[in-house]
């Protein structure tokens, strides 16, 4: 018995997989954070919006906020990483993104193994989580 509940506990290999792609995006993600991060601490890059009037926009709203700054909402960020405090942005957007990568990694072994249910599902996943991330159906906080 106590056999039978080991292989029931072990990772498959889509689990192993989507794993081993998690791990390595998180650190490549942690990576870039820290190396975009020292970019803006050190002054390498000047800030979009300058260290000595950061305080004046804590207290807005977002909208406010984007008003006052000039800032454009969702992805408008890609325009502006020649600014320190916007570069860093790559590094969340890696974090946030490298699940859709795992999710469509994985399809193929659900299919070798014939497992068309779950590769269904690790597809439209992918696909929902990339639909949402994109801002085209214009719903959500972007």
């Amino acid at each position: 018995m106590q056999e039978k509940t080991n292989d029931l506990l072990k990772a498959t290999p889509e689990q192993m997989l989507y794993a081993r792609i998690l791990e390595k995006g998180m650190y490549f993600g942690l990576l870039i954070l820290l190396i975009t991060y020292a970019l803006y601490v050190f002054g390498i890059m000047d800030p979009y919006i300058p260290l000595n009037e950061l305080s004046n926009y804590w207290s807005m709203n977002v909208h406010d906020y984007l008003e006052h700054t000039g800032i454009k909402a969702g992805w408008a960020w890609l325009g502006m990483l020649k600014y320190g405090d916007f570069i860093n942005f790559i590094g969340v957007a890696i974090l946030a993104g490298i699940t859709i990568l795992c999710y469509a990694a994985i399809v193929p072994t659900l299919l070798k193994n014939k497992d068309k249910v779950y590769a269904v599902l690790a597809l439209l996943e992918a696909i929902i989580l990339t639909v949402a991330a994109s801002g085209i159906l214009g719903a959500g906080g972007h």
